[in-house]
């Protein structure tokens, strides 16, 4: 994972003006609709992580997916971000504090949930999550090294995903999947003169297309991590935090 960021990558910080986690947090407690499609988004894409803890923490499937979201539902609505303190101020450490005391509430909750309360607002892939949730390995993880962990590669694979978009609508998907190891710093099975027998190219213009792929990764890396700090200062902080999470 060490090609996740560069000395270098602070000339590539993104703009934070219009991030969803700076819109929530300017608006502070309001009711503003900005602030709720952007803590919408935010949530619909970060949610499997809080159910990775759920379910660490013991809960079975029915209960974990019940919780999750009524959670979600909960925070939504609430929207209490207003005393959001410096050392939570990343939408990652908010999450996983709402969570800790959501669950010491449990039992209200539930009632909430068998009262009607906990309807639907986010189209969450439950059995997916399971099925994934399933093929983690059975260790020794406290349940907030687990969402740590799963947090790091849901930005990962969100920025894989926006990726592979961007080749195929160039119609080179399939290079793509040939390339995508080395951005992880994978030396490629054959070397780079394997990859350019592959691609039907030669092996410096291979150096040269990976040399651009790591920069446009770094680049949508940044950007999407952007969207869950509140400034451009905690960007390289956040990196460093997931590539740890990853590595543990």
């Amino acid at each position: 994972m060490g090609e996740w960021i560069n000395s270098h990558s602070r000339l590539m910080a993104p703009r934070f003006e219009t991030t969803h986690w700076s819109v929530v947090l300017a608006a502070g407690g309001d009711r503003s609709q900005a602030a709720a499609d952007a803590l919408g988004v935010l949530c619909e894409t970060y949610w499997y992580p809080i159910y990775a803890y759920i379910r660490r923490q013991g809960y079975d499937e029915e209960d974990a997916r019940d919780l999750t979201q009524s959670f979600f539902a909960l925070l939504i609505e609430r929207r209490d971000v207003a005393r959001v303190r410096r050392e939570l101020g990343r939408f990652r450490s908010f999450l996983l504090a709402s969570a800790r005391h959501f669950l010491l509430n449990d039992i209200a909750h539930r009632r909430t949930l068998r009262q009607g309360g906990g309807q639907t607002v986010l189209p969450l892939e439950f059995a997916q999550a399971e099925r994934r949730f399933l093929r983690e390995p059975v260790d020794t993880n406290t349940p907030e090294r687990i969402f740590d962990r799963q947090w790091a590669l849901t930005v990962l694979d969100r920025v894989m995903d926006r990726l592979r978009r961007e080749w195929v609508q160039a119609e080179r998907g399939a290079d793509f999947d040939a390339l995508k190891a080395c951005l992880t710093g994978e030396k490629p099975e054959g070397g780079y003169a394997a990859l350019a027998a592959q691609l039907h190219s030669t092996e410096s213009a291979v150096k040269v297309t990976v040399h651009r792929l790591r920069r446009r990764f770094q680049r949508r890396l940044r950007e999407e991590i952007a969207e869950t700090v509140a400034t451009d200062r905690d960007v390289d902080d956040e990196i460093q935090y997931l590539l740890r999470a990853i590595r543990s």
